[in-house]
């Protein structure tokens, strides 16, 4: 039997959604597993979420030689689609934040507050990479 993920930090991720035209929030990890969720998406569509949206940050850190130099950080990734945006940003190591908006969303408006909400939660976001947990050969 597994035992459920506690969503402890979710109320938290509502406060990004206090922006009118914002839909969902969620935390991942670098590895795809979902850290938390808003309210308003269910736990199965957010794990699909943080698995996919995981590889979209590796592609665009993986084009960073595109803007200059292969060592350049990745900060955001913002996709557009017909109805809607998502944002993903940076939350911490190995951590980040992404945010699904409608097309009439205020663009500056959603990114200052998911920077204000990574700052005002620091170390609470960060998720360090795993170590390796396997016994020796």
């Amino acid at each position: 039997m597994t035992v459920p993920m506690a969503n402890e930090l979710g109320w938290m991720l509502d406060e990004v959604l206090k922006v009118p035209e914002t839909r969902h929030a969620i935390l991942l990890s670098a590895d795809g597993m979902l850290r938390a969720h808003s309210v308003d998406i269910g736990r199965d569509d957010a794990e699909r979420m943080a698995a996919g949206l995981s590889g979209v940050q590796a592609i665009s850190r993986g084009t960073a030689e595109f803007c200059g130099s292969p060592h350049t950080p990745w900060q955001q990734t913002l996709i557009e689609f017909a109805h809607g945006y998502v944002f993903l940003v940076a939350a911490g190591e190995g951590a980040y934040l992404a945010v699904s908006t409608t097309e009439n969303v205020d663009m500056e408006a959603v990114t200052y507050r998911m920077y204000k909400l990574v700052d005002q939660l620091g170390k609470e976001l960060t998720s360090p990479a795993r170590q390796d947990t396997g016994s020796p050969a």
